[in-house]
């Protein structure tokens, strides 16, 4: 198994792992030692999240990915029953206006949506892959069906409400139904009705006034200058500041006096602007290209289409979440709360992210299979 494995998508995921470490400490540490508090407690629980992470994808490779299609229905039914479970008053715990996590002993939290990403993609894979032989793409009934796996999912973290992750699923639905051969009309009427969706969303109420706030400070920062209007200002301030060559790691000030709410969370990557600058962080990005590449490549090699269509769901995800993530650190997106996939301090988002990569190397270890 482990010489099947893909060595430079593992190197790059590694690269990531260590360098999202040591920003959450550099985030953190300040700011906990001037509390008296440990400063070493977000790097301890950072690292442990990893460690889990590690032990989840390396158990996804255990099971040959083209028997995981007999336990779809399995994956995606627990994927609903997590959503379905955090609407439940006394289970479900509300942090920064959404109802999305599940609290645990030892204060550890679980975010359902983040691992319905994976229950998502492999039900729409499954759906997209099972064709006749006579027939290249698949039908209207199979793209309806598939549309359908994803819908209840989406439905439900609607009304946490979580549209950051909304639109991270919707895009990789849309980019998974478009590889897999359906007709282009899908893929534009798809685009359409998320326009539209959008739209009634903010009208009927279901985006929610602090979520709405950040839509508008997107348009305009001075609409709410003393909190999403601020986060974005001082986002762009810390991430200018440092310049080619950064202040250095842990030499941050705006870093460590704590300017940047949520820091070490969705906005973490201002530290590796400030304290690596230009040269840091495009390390960063070139390391979350590799594994775009990379798994573009397994994609590309995989011998039948399940495989490949898991690949794609999953390479869209890593893309499109990356995309949101930094870019509304810089204001060239909405924000929307969503964390930098390998870096972000949180333990759903790096388990989620882990059996992802979980996947890929599953389908690059049989790939001569």
């Amino acid at each position: 198994m482990m010489k099947g494995f893909d060595p430079i998508l593992s190197g790059a995921v590694v690269a990531l792992l260590i360098i999202g470490a040591l920003l959450v400490y550099a985030a953190t540490r300040s700011w906990y030692g001037a509390l008296g508090l440990d400063p070493q407690y977000y790097l301890k629980r950072h690292i442990l999240n990893i460690l889990i992470g590690i032990v989840l994808a390396f158990g996804t490779t255990v099971i040959d990915y083209r028997l995981l299609r007999a336990y779809t229905p399995v994956v995606w039914g627990v994927g609903v029953l997590g959503l379905l479970a955090v609407l439940i008053p006394g289970i479900g715990s509300t942090i920064n206006g959404a109802r999305a996590w599940i609290s645990l002993p030892g204060g550890f939290q679980v975010q359902p949506a983040e691992l319905a990403k994976i229950s998502i993609i492999i039900g729409i894979s499954m759906v997209l892959s099972e064709r006749l032989h006579d027939r290249d793409e698949p039908t209207h009934k199979d793209v309806a069906q598939a549309l359908a796996i994803a819908a209840i999912p989406i439905v439900l973290i609607l009304l946490q409400p979580d549209m950051g992750t909304v639109m991270i699923i919707s895009a990789s639905v849309v980019t998974m139904i478009a590889v897999s051969g359906a007709p282009s009309r899908w893929v534009v009427g798809l685009l359409l009705v998320a326009l539209l969706g959008g739209f009634a969303a903010i009208k009927v109420g279901v985006v929610s006034e602090y979520q709405l706030k950040r839509l508008q400070s997107f348009v305009d920062p001075t609409v709410d200058p003393q909190s999403s209007g601020y986060q974005l200002r001082q986002s762009r301030i810390t991430i200018g500041s440092g310049g080619v060559i950064g202040t250095g790691l842990f030499d941050g000030p705006q870093t460590n006096g704590r300017f940047v709410p949520e820091q070490q969370t969705d906005f973490i990557f201002t530290v590796a602007g400030e304290e690596l600058g230009f040269l840091g962080s495009s390390v960063i990005l070139i390391l979350f290209l590799v594994i775009l590449l990379r798994g573009l490549r397994i994609a590309r090699r995989s011998q039948d289409l399940f495989g490949r269509l898991v690949c794609i769901g999953v390479i869209a995800w890593f893309a499109f979440q990356t995309f949101e993530n930094i870019g509304m650190t810089m204001g060239l997106m909405p924000m929307t709360g969503v964390p930098l996939p390998f870096i972000s301090y949180g333990g759903s988002s790096m388990f989620a992210n882990l059996i992802g990569i979980g996947l890929l190397q599953n389908v690059h270890a049989r790939q001569r299979g």
